[in-house]
């Protein structure tokens, strides 16, 4: 098993519990010591009981040769779980060693609902009852509280922070990741020009993405832009949301957005601090609208994350601007989709996008929510609902929620029944 996520988003964290869970230790290739050790006899340091946990593999990708060596002899679900701050499949070596034996699970930001010890099942309740969103209870956040989540993001060391010693927290992560996490993928001949590209990526997130403009604005050729936006997605900083495959027709559009991994690492590429998105002109409301965006989807991907029954995620949008911002599809051929909205008033007309995919679907589509920053939740045309932001992290009507758990409780409970049904296996 590989966690695989962000630089600091918890994995080691994770894998220290999962270590301790099961009395073993932890191999820290993080540790220069501990690296050399590996990479000079990488056999000794996989032959253990198993599960053998190992942090940070791509700092010495021999071991994931051991480790198939090591499946040759007994092949046996359940004997390793390694970490990675790099796309799994983005090492040549690991696609190669070790393809089709492992189950790889992506750790994202902390969700609004870790974060304050709160079970979500927002997207559960969307897909088995739509209609009992409309009766959530809610915590009525007002675009204060939205700025503010934003701007923390979901990066566990920059929501112990705030202020400029977060912003600072946010410059070191960008520069460390760009310095070291893309040597270690590629050789890259005008590396400084990278935190160019990402601040234009940064610049289009919640947008689809337009690679000429970010490249040719950061001083690189399409052909190298394209290659470094790929660098940056293995680092999980940058993430394309591909159009939705299903309904890919002659007046549909096959571009992909663009999205910064964490909303708040988006705000400080973006320089935008919680007092200037709280302004009134006109480009605080386009920046607070499109991060925003960011922000609804990442919240909507964290969740989908932990359910087995996401086949597909995307937008979807046509040449004459009809559009849902995410679209969520099911093992079974269900669909949700979302559209997300700054504003605090909904009408009818922000629904058109959903209403032109669920005319292209017919029965598949279960339903389309209109996610807004006020106060109200209420039905707005058939199988689609207008909800506020905040019923995405809430406990149903009248529950009081599950006693605070420290995140990441999601990921732990993931990871640790992956491990028990492989045993069983066994």
């Amino acid at each position: 098993m590989a966690l695989q996520g962000p630089r600091t988003v918890g994995k080691s964290t994770l894998l220290a519990e999962v270590a301790g869970w099961h009395g073993a230790a932890v191999v820290d290739l993080d540790d220069p010591v501990v690296r050399d050790a590996v990479a000079a006899d990488p056999a000794t340091f996989v032959s253990g009981p198993p599960p053998v946990c190992i942090d940070e593999f791509q700092r010495a990708p021999v071991v994931l040769d051991a480790i198939k060596s090591e499946l040759n002899r007994r092949l046996a679900p359940g004997r390793f779980v390694i970490t990675g701050s790099t796309r799994f499949d983005a090492l040549p070596r690991a696609a190669q060693a070790l393809t089709g034996r492992i189950h790889i699970i992506d750790l994202l930001p902390l969700s609004q609902g870790e974060m304050e010890g709160r079970r979500e099942d927002f997207l559960e309740v969307a897909a088995a009852e739509p209609g009992a969103v409309v009766g959530r209870s809610r915590q009525a956040a007002t675009r204060a509280d939205y700025v503010e989540r934003i701007c923390r993001g979901g990066l566990p060391l920059a929501v112990a922070r705030s202020g400029s010693s977060r912003a600072r927290w946010f410059d070191d992560y960008v520069r460390v990741s760009l310095a070291r996490d893309v040597t270690e993928l590629s050789k890259v001949r005008q590396g400084a020009l990278l935190p160019a590209l990402l601040r234009r990526l940064a610049a289009q997130t919640g947008q689809v993405l337009n690679m000429a403009s970010a490249g040719r604005s950061a001083g690189l050729e399409p052909r190298t832009a394209e290659a470094y936006t790929g660098l940056l997605e293995d680092l999980f900083l940058v993430r394309r949301l591909h159009a939705w495959g299903r309904t890919l027709r002659s007046r549909a559009s096959a571009y992909p957005k663009i999205h910064v991994g964490d909303s708040g690492l988006a705000a400080r590429l973006l320089g935008v601090t919680p007092q200037r998105m709280s302004r009134p002109d006109p480009a605080a409301l386009a920046e607070f609208g499109h991060l925003l965006e960011t922000f609804v989807v990442g919240e909507l991907l964290r969740q989908a994350s932990w359910s087995g029954e996401v086949a597909a995620v995307g937008h979807w949008r046509t040449h004459d601007g009809q559009e849902a911002d995410l679209v969520i599809e099911h093992r079974d051929g269900s669909v949700l989709a979302f559209e997300v909205k700054a504003g605090a008033r909904i009408d009818r007309r922000d629904a058109r996008g959903l209403r032109a995919l669920r005319g292209a679907l017919g029965d598949a589509f279960t339903a389309g929510f209109v996610l807004h920053t006020g106060r109200l939740a209420y039905h707005l045309d058939d199988r689609i609902i207008a909800a506020p932001i905040d019923t995405l992290w809430t406990a149903p009507h009248g529950a009081t929620g599950a006693p605070p758990k420290p995140p990441p409780v999601a990921r732990l409970d993931e990871v640790l029944a992956e491990l028990d049904e492989a045993r069983r296996d066994r």
